[in-house]
């Protein structure tokens, strides 16, 4: 084996034979450049490990310069000389490791169904089977890095909330990598990546709106171009302040109608009691019943629940002219209309089935009657000690010209 000092003009200096050979540098000692018949040479460091002796390669000299390479070779020989320093080892280890398609498969296959309720499986699927599938591909678990992560990101830059969301599912996976062993601890590549904005979607019928959904749900129930269960769960809806699929799967033998309530065994937020107002409680008792099905709401194969209820939301809100409202907006509106007669945010929490306060709290900016009434309760008080008077707002408006006056100016100087 040759020995030269390794810099760009004696390794394009190293003659090519007909079999490849490893010249090694004079100053560094391990580092060493192989010669192959083709006329390619390739930077890489030699040294003993447990007896054995191990390579590993650098890169190809020409897109890997000798400064390079030099330092590359330093730390890779350097660290041999640490207790667990295997440069050989960990090439082996990432080349053994689980490609991001295994760790998903893994993912959906052992922690998923376990962990999660069927609306997050089918979630958490769609964005592995979508998203994080195809831009990976068969790329090593152990070798995404932060770039990688960023890039995914951006590539759905058109669609920020699906963004974001798959962003949380591939963190969740390189979590678990780390417990699995598949990455080393502390190495979660998406911690850095900051997530798109999201705005809260602001939306509750106001009373007249209500008024043309309540006229748009008896004509469809008259005229029989809905079903008699389609239209009694968007009422329900309405009136208990449930999500979709809490009503939608929702079993009779979770109906009480002499306490009121319904015993949900398993909700977003686990079991829960939704208890019902009178108007809930009649229409429950007027819903027929269909024998042998166990539903509230009947679909239209035997046994089972109705599966489709969006076609009939877009229909009856196209009637009533609400094109923007989503069925979730029902339980917005439950919620406002707590706070209109006066209803506590922990009491609103508790027929929602929230568990936490906070989570009740975003639903206090959805009606603004109260907001507005609290403030021309605080400008009248204000409007009283400023001008002296118990006639209100209204007197604030008629003393000003008098004010003016008083001043010297006139009234538009005045303002």
């Amino acid at each position: 084996m040759a020995k030269i000092k390794i810099t760009k003009r004696t390794v394009e200096a190293l003659k090519v034979t007909g079999k490849d050979y490893i010249a090694f540098d004079t100053d560094l000692p391990g580092f060493g450049v192989r010669v192959m018949p083709s006329g390619k040479r390739f930077f890489l460091v030699q040294y003993r490990r447990h007896g054995r002796t191990r390579r590993v390669m650098i890169g190809q000299f020409g897109i890997v310069t000798a400064e390079l390479a030099r330092r590359e070779a330093t730390a890779k020989l350097g660290s041999v000389r640490g207790a667990d320093g295997d440069p050989a080892a960990m090439r082996d280890a990432d080349r053994q490791s689980a490609t991001m398609k295994e760790l998903g498969e893994r993912f959906l296959g052992q922690y998923v169904p376990v962990r999660c309720k069927p609306s997050t499986q089918a979630e958490y699927r769609r964005c592995v089977e979508l998203f994080l599938d195809p831009f990976f591909a068969k790329q090593r678990a152990r070798s995404v890095t932060t770039a990688d992560v960023a890039e995914l990101h951006c590539s759905l830059s058109h669609i920020p909330y699906q963004a974001n969301r798959t962003l949380g599912v591939l963190s969740k996976m390189m979590n678990l990598a780390e417990t699995w062993g598949i990455r080393d601890k502390h190495t979660n590549p998406c911690e850095d990546v900051e997530r798109y904005p999201e705005r809260r979607r602001e939306r509750f019928l106001s009373p007249t709106e209500l008024q043309r959904l309540g006229q748009a749900l008896t004509t469809a129930e008259v005229g029989g171009s809905e079903t008699i269960h389609s239209i009694a769960a968007f009422r329900i809806l309405l009136l208990t302040g449930c999500r979709l699929s809490e009503i939608q799967r929702l079993e009779w033998r979770y109906v009480d109608l002499q306490q009121k309530e319904l015993r949900l065994p398993d909700s977003k937020t686990g079991a829960k009691t939704v208890h019902l107002g009178d108007t809930a409680v009649a229409l429950l008792e007027a819903l027929p019943r269909v024998q042998d099905n166990p539903y509230v709401i009947v679909g239209k194969k035997e046994k089972t629940h109705l599966t489709d209820l969006q076609h009939p939301w877009r229909r009856i809100r196209k009637a009533a002219g609400l094109d923007d409202v989503r069925i979730h907006d029902l339980r917005h509106t439950f919620a406002s209309g707590g706070l209109l007669v006066g209803e506590g945010l922990a009491m609103i929490g508790k027929l929602l089935g929230h568990t936490q306060v906070q989570t009740t709290a975003r639903y206090a900016h959805l009606a603004s009657d109260p907001v507005k009434q609290a403030a021309t309760k605080i400008s009248d008080r204000l409007a009283l000690a400023l001008l002296g008077t118990v006639e209100g707002p209204s007197a604030m408006k008629a003393d000003r010209p008098a004010i003016a006056a008083e001043n010297g100016t006139d009234d538009a100087a005045a303002a």
